[in-house]
């Protein structure tokens, strides 16, 4: 397996600053005096983000993973393998931001923030 998204069987890798967020999904009520109580919020309480970018590609490449993107139109999901210690691991994730950066005819930039969502 390859880190990155597979569109039409080409794997296209983001640069290695890829950056996860993880925020935990939970009840809290604070009673006073520091005390709180805590509850996981659903099955999959863990919510992540992936912070990814394509910098300094040529075009024919950012026109690919923009076609793709707006294609998903942030509803529909897809695979994205990232790394995993010494591995690797496949998530499910939608894009909802995606941003282009043009810099001249033949190279351009393009980021994005991949949200996993859990589904088959």
């Amino acid at each position: 397996m390859t880190i990155g998204i597979s569109i039409g069987g080409t794997y296209y890798t983001p640069d290695r600053n890829i950056q996860q967020s993880s925020k935990p999904n939970m009840y809290k009520v604070d009673f006073g005096d520091g005390y709180e109580q805590r509850l996981q919020r659903g099955i999959n309480s863990i919510k992540e983000t992936f912070n990814v970018s394509f910098k300094n590609r040529p075009n024919t490449e950012i026109n690919t993973i923009m076609d793709f993107l707006d294609t998903k139109k942030g509803v529909t999901s897809f695979s994205f393998t990232i790394p995993n210690g010494s591995g690797e691991r496949t998530v499910k994730v939608v894009c909802d931001t995606y941003s282009q950066t043009y810099f001249n005819t033949s190279i351009n930039s393009c980021t994005a923030t991949f949200r996993r969502v859990y589904e088959p």
